[in-house]
């Protein structure tokens, strides 16, 4: 796809690239900072395991911002042929267009694929570059005919530069764990209500009574052996619900080589046999839970694998949050909190776009009244906010 805009400022041009392999890695992660998912090595695992790719419905079309030949400002984009890996959901405006009987599809995506993690989308060091990427996204989006644009899970800093657009704001939230200081996992444990701390540890001793254990994996250390396992585990959760994996043993074995500082596995020991393992991603201040499987079912073994094994391990490593993944009440109970997560869309059609508006005015004061009637998992008197807006 050749595409080509210039900024106001007329040094500036902002360009199509279909492959991140063909932008300096040094240059992209220099824009990017910490967060491990906007990596060049990450999305390049991905477009080098053909995890992503036209023929799936994944189109790399990354904006990149050059000035005197210098990459300036990038942003991750995709052309969508569905919403499948997105966590944003947007179904009912897809069929909505269909009943209408227009097309929704394609849509341009501007997120990380199969990776619900709030984190920059707008990768620039100023705002008026994170603007021309956005004006630059809208343009693609006439041009070629897009029925829309969307920005999933951007953080504060991209929020300045959308707010000062057409685009509409949709807020929801996820369940991430905060480190309020704990010094040890029974420090947490003792934060709980006496019901959410009595069932934890129930867990734990009918786990060990059923000889499971854990052991910690940081991603420098492990072996092949280790991720066959995990991928075993990881595919037997989609082969359960009769689908195959987004992921394949190849963009993990990727990872393995470029990330390896980045990558935790945790996995669950049965009588010494490797059982279950959950993959995690990690920086210098968050633990990412991502994906888990098992090969036997033991009671209480996907709480701890996903949930209360990444605590501990934040703790013990003094990480400040422990992101569970999008969805899932049911974390509540193991002290992950309701966190607000954000998303930005443009709908060129505009009574569509209006009547997005309106839905979505109705939506987060439905969320709003949700999380308000939450019941928390920490004593009144622990120093845990309900929510973190």
């Amino acid at each position: 796809m050749h595409f080509e805009a210039k900024p106001p400022e007329t040094e500036a041009v902002v360009r199509v690239v279909p492959r991140i392999a063909e932008l300096d890695a040094d240059a992209w992660n220099a824009l990017a900072g910490d967060s491990p998912f906007v990596q060049h090595a990450f999305l390049h695992a991905l477009e080098a395991a053909g995890c992503v790719g036209p023929e799936i419905g994944w189109e790399p079309v990354h904006l990149a911002l050059f000035r005197d030949g210098r990459l300036e400002a990038a942003m991750p984009l995709y052309v969508k042929h569905h919403s499948w890996g997105e966590f944003v959901f947007d179904w009912a405006w897809a069929d909505a267009y269909r009943r209408h009987g227009l097309a929704y599809y394609p849509k341009l995506v501007c997120c990380v694929p199969f990776s619900p993690v709030p984190g920059p989308r707008l990768l620039a060091r100023h705002d008026a570059d994170r603007a021309a990427l956005i004006q630059a996204a809208l343009a693609l989006t006439h041009e070629m005919g897009f029925s829309s644009f969307h920005v999933l899970f951007p953080t504060a800093a991209d929020h300045a530069a959308l707010e000062a657009t057409p685009l509409l704001h949709r807020t929801g939230f996820q369940f991430h764990w905060k480190n309020e200081g704990y010094a040890g996992f029974d420090d947490f444990l003792a934060a709980l209500t006496h019901d959410k701390r009595k069932k934890i540890r129930q867990e734990r001793k009918k786990l060990a009574a059923f000889g499971v254990t854990f052991r910690w994996l940081e991603g420098r250390d492990s072996t092949d052996a280790d991720w066959d396992h995990f991928y075993r585990c990881y595919a037997d959760t989609y082969a359960r619900h009769g689908s195959e994996p987004h992921l394949n043993r190849a963009f993990f074995a990727n990872l393995r080589e470029m990330m390896p500082d980045n990558l935790l596995l945790i996995v669950g020991d049965k009588d010494g046999v490797p059982t279950a393992a959950s993959f995690c991603m990690k920086d210098g201040e968050r633990l990412y839970g991502r994906h888990w499987g098992t090969l036997e079912y033991v009671p209480g073994l996907h709480f701890e694998t996903c949930y209360q094994q990444g605590i501990e391990y934040a703790i013990t490593h003094g990480l400040q949050v422990f992101e569970g993944g999008a969805q899932g009440e049911h974390k509540l109970a193991r002290g992950l909190v309701p966190t607000a997560t954000h998303s930005w869309h443009w709908l060129e059609n505009a009574e569509f776009r209006e009547a997005v508006d309106r839905f979505l005015a109705r939506e987060t004061d439905a969320i709003g009244h949700y999380i308000d009637e939450l019941d928390g998992p920490f004593r009144r008197d622990a120093s845990s906010s309900k929510v973190n807006r």
